[in-house]
């Protein structure tokens, strides 16, 4: 690679497909060429689904969709961003090795006919201590223990690599944002972010829905009505797994998201209202750390947070006012309805303020040119 790369100049372009080094290749290339492009294989249809596949027609076909600004690109993560992706990785191998030891000694007791482990924890001070009373084999007990032995040096190793990321997380206030939304703990913030990036990228939570996967898709030709099916599940399949537990966790207790998942869940199920219950906790990470923008036409800054979702805010969120249920003013790319979202199901409160209490709030030359 490094050959490779010395006999390019500045005025060449590369374009790669994204693989698991692409950034690796990507840093490599970089000081000796002008720009490098990974694209996106996913969306190159030219190239997935051609007949003849091979290394020349790829790369003609990705210079020709280059030269013609038809390329599907891959957004490249700073050093960062992918530094905290590969500890969230690393503590997602962990905890399933640590999973697969325990279904191996459940093997084990199964093998030899015994029932499972009456508490919780197989491999906790109690399930260990049911180990030791259980009539197995010579043999099996030296693999149990070598099982539990290798569980602990896991353990051990987990500890180390959530500090890490504890002390990630106390440094970056958008984490600690996220850990005061319902089911959102410290795991969960860092994995989304790290999964995310720069939140500024997307221009709505609706595009960060898409990006985690978590939209319906849409099914429609011509004028007949659009049929929405399963969701795409594109991107990171490990952020999206995380929203979802984080939803479970959530409808647990009482709240606006409890109400919005008992409704969901009469209608079309459990599953579907978890889902449907993610894709709101994303809506929410959009907002909570999306920088304030101007509202257009009266020159004030809003925070993008709506009535529901500010009550999810950090301690040092000022409070609502005292006779509305408006929080603040919404922005102008939020001014859709509040019953129905473009990622699909019910808004958390269909009460926003009256159109009244949201021109009493406004300054008097921002109202007579709403009123317009």
């Amino acid at each position: 690679m490094e050959a490779f790369a010395r006999t390019l100049t500045h005025d060449d372009h590369v374009v790669v497909e994204a693989t698991g080094n692409a950034a690796a290749v990507t840093e490599v290339l970089a000081p000796h060429v002008g720009r490098v492009a990974i694209a996106n294989p996913r969306q190159v249809h030219l190239i997935a689904k051609a007949r003849i596949k091979t290394d020349v027609i790829d790369a003609t076909v990705l210079a020709r969709l280059y030269a013609s600004n038809f390329l599907p690109e891959v957004w490249v993560p700073d050093q960062h961003t992918l530094a905290l992706r590969r500890q969230v990785t690393r503590r997602n191998q962990i905890v399933r090795q640590r999973a697969r030891l325990k279904t191996m000694i459940q093997s084990i007791l199964h093998a030899h006919l015994l029932p499972p482990c009456p508490h919780a924890d197989l491999l906790g001070p109690k399930g260990r201590a049911w180990l030791l009373a259980q009539p197995l084999p010579a043999d099996e007990e030296d693999g149990v223990a070598r099982h539990a032995r290798e569980y602990d040096r896991l353990s051990e190793d987990l500890r180390v690599v959530e500090r890490e990321l504890a002390r990630d997380a106390l440094a970056d206030p958008n984490v600690k944002r996220l850990m005061t939304i319902p089911g959102i703990d410290m795991v969960v913030a860092i994995g989304v972010l790290a999964a995310i990036g720069p939140i500024d990228r997307f221009k709505s939570p609706d595009k960060l829905v898409a990006y985690l996967g978590l939209n319906p898709s849409v099914h429609q030709s011509g004028n007949s009505r659009p049929r929405h099916g399963r969701i795409t599940k594109q991107g990171s399949t490990h952020a999206r797994t995380m929203l979802v537990e984080a939803a479970w966790q959530a409808v647990r207790g009482p709240g606006p998201l409890r109400a919005f998942y008992e409704r969901i869940a009469r209608r079309r199920g459990n599953h579907i209202a978890a889902v449907a219950v993610a894709r709101k906790l994303a809506v929410i990470v959009w907002t909570c750390c999306g920088t304030a923008r101007t509202t257009p036409g009266s020159g004030r800054r809003c925070t993008r947070r709506s009535s529901v979702i500010s009550r999810f805010a950090p301690a040092n969120h000022p409070p609502r006012p005292a006779r509305s249920r408006l929080c603040v003013q919404p922005c102008a790319d939020q001014t859709r309805g509040a019953t129905q979202s473009r990622t699909g199901g019910d808004r958390l409160s269909p009460t926003h303020g009256s159109l009244d209490a949201t021109r009493a709030q406004m300054p008097t030359g921002a109202a007579k040119e709403e009123r317009r």
